[in-house]
């Protein structure tokens, strides 16, 4: 070879492995998206199963709105994602089921003030709600879901700030 071709095998060599180094810029995490799954009852409080109640600021929130308003409530899951900048992204509270799923794309925003995010709420494979949500940071979005089990489902939605990075 000589020395042209050399250099323009140097010169495809080097614009090769920037390719591989560039990061997606879609793919930088934002923020957290946590969804918290709970069960509402105007019965008797079972926690034999495990799971625990909820604190009184919980309950109290969750009361402030009346057709959140019960007896008792029972934390059953709860999962945080990323929330990327321009992809979707699943959350999974009920794990290992995915009776209960929340796909979340951003559609612009800060994550300081308030996003706008595309939200799809799944019930049993089944898209039951599709809805743009301007959240604020630790601001909740409730939705009452189906009854279930003598009471009612209620989903939570919350956007909260990144992890801090690890040095």
């Amino acid at each position: 070879m000589n020395r042209r071709q050399w250099m323009i095998a140097g010169v495809a060599a080097a614009f090769s492995g920037m390719a591989i180094a560039q990061e997606d810029p879609g793919k930088a995490k934002i923020g957290r998206v946590c969804v918290t799954v709970y069960h509402a009852t105007d019965g008797e409080a079972k926690t034999s199963d495990g799971k625990s109640g909820v604190s009184k600021e919980t309950a109290d929130r969750l009361r402030k709105e009346k057709s959140l308003r019960f007896d008792n409530y029972r934390l059953l899951g709860q999962d945080t994602q990323a929330l990327l900048r321009s992809y979707e992204n699943w959350a999974q509270p009920l794990k290992p089921s995915d009776e209960v799923l929340v796909r979340f794309e951003t559609k612009g925003g800060s994550i300081k003030k308030a996003v706008v995010l595309d939200l799809e709420l799944w019930l049993s494979r089944k898209k039951i709600v599709k809805t743009d949500a301007s959240l604020e940071r630790d601001r909740p979005l409730y939705v009452l879901g189906p009854k279930w089990r003598g009471g009612h489902l209620i989903i939570a939605v919350a956007v909260l700030a990144p992890e801090p990075k690890a040095d």
